[in-house]
């Protein structure tokens, strides 16, 4: 991937395509385990996550971890099973509380992060995360971009 691109740009038309765009993503995206997912409330990440779950086979019921700051789901496919940790750091007041938290170790893991609201910590996230904008149109339709974390939208 470029530094400077936008990889993936996908339009959908409602929420009932979110599992083709999560496929399409996670397909083009198979080398990563980390996404910042950034976004307006509402605009779907917290839907993209538990889409995304699926996919990789998780039976876990997924859900936002507003309260838990980070929610951990099991997955198992052809390819093996693993750990999806899913965060939620809308409600972090700092980014000592995120290290006092373990988030190192979460990253550090080799599973899969899924991270909402990641502005708080785009300091301590890998080189190679993958950023996907999420941005709410009219109706149900949303607009995803796909990029390397490093770069810009």
């Amino acid at each position: 991937m470029k530094k400077s691109e936008v990889f993936l740009s996908i339009e959908i038309n409602q929420l009932s395509e979110l599992s083709s765009a999560a496929t399409l993503i996670l397909n083009a995206c198979k080398d990563y385990k980390i996404f910042a997912l950034h976004g307006e409330m509402g605009a779907g990440k917290t839907t993209f996550a538990r889409v995304f779950c699926e996919i990789l086979g998780s039976k876990d019921w997924v859900s936002s971890p507003s309260f838990s700051i980070v929610n951990e789901y099991d997955y198992v496919n052809n390819e093996g099973r693993g750990k999806i940790y899913h965060f939620d750091l809308y409600r972090l007041g700092s980014l000592e509380e995120a290290l006092q938290m373990g988030i190192l170790s979460y990253l550090e893991s080799g599973d899969y992060c899924l991270i909402e609201w990641p502005e708080l910590m785009s300091e301590l996230l890998p080189e190679d995360t993958i950023k996907i904008s999420f941005t709410a149109m009219e109706n149900e339709s949303r607009k995803l971009q796909v990029v390397p974390f490093f770069s810009q939208l």
